[in-house]
């Protein structure tokens, strides 16, 4: 066994002839454990029921406000347009904080070498997430019917502008994904970027000037 091996078996070797005591706290955090986890168990039930009650009160305003002919719904245009955008308000002011939630412990570990960097990188990218999603709805936006709807005349709701809403519902759905998948592969690579700028820096006193 070389000297170097022999060091690291002393220092990971346990003092004393039996094993360490175990925590004394450590009752009171499997506890504070098991409660917060009941308590997630909690928020994911009522979060799944207000979802379940809107779409509920959603459909019976629909059902019951919609004129009808012959058991056929006569919706307007404007309805489902103007659902389409509730639905994307939602959805942003809802995943927003779902992601940073899920997120902000994988920030923490990709910048742990500059916390502050990694908040101010959470708070930049929650501002790119609201603009883009702000951006999007006020691009698709439709203020009268278009030709490729076929309601001119009508003025109803058709499948063609039902297939354009749900686009619309898909698109910013892919966007956010391709957007957050390139944030989680790139965020590694800035916070190893400023790791090693701020070793150079704590090494050397000052960060490196531009070569001459």
């Amino acid at each position: 066994m070389s000297d170097l091996e022999h060091l690291i078996e002393e220092a990971l070797r346990p003092i004393g002839s039996g094993p360490p005591p175990p925590s004394r706290d450590l009752f009171a955090r499997v506890l504070d454990s098991v409660a917060d986890d009941r308590a997630r168990r909690r928020r994911a039930r009522r979060t799944v029921a207000l979802w379940v009650a809107a779409v509920a009160l959603v459909a019976t305003l629909v059902l019951t406000l919609t004129p009808q002919s012959n058991g056929d719904l006569l919706m307007p245009w404007w309805i489902l347009e103007l659902a389409t955008n509730l639905v994307l308000v939602a959805t942003a002011v809802w995943l927003g904080p779902f992601i940073k939630r899920f997120g902000r412990a994988y920030a923490a570990d990709v910048f742990h070498d500059n916390p502050m960097t990694g908040k101010s990188y959470i708070v930049l990218t929650d501002i790119v997430y609201y603009l883009i999603f702000t951006a999007y709805i006020c691009f698709t936006v439709t203020f009268a019917p278009t030709p490729e709807w076929d309601n001119d005349i009508s003025a109803l709701v058709t499948p063609q502008q039902l297939q354009s809403e749900v686009f619309r519902i898909g698109g910013i759905l892919l966007v956010i994904g391709i957007l957050h998948g390139l944030n989680i592969v790139l965020m590694p690579v800035l916070g190893r970027l400023f790791s090693l700028n701020r070793r150079v820096t704590n090494t050397h006193g000052t960060a490196p000037g531009p070569p001459a």
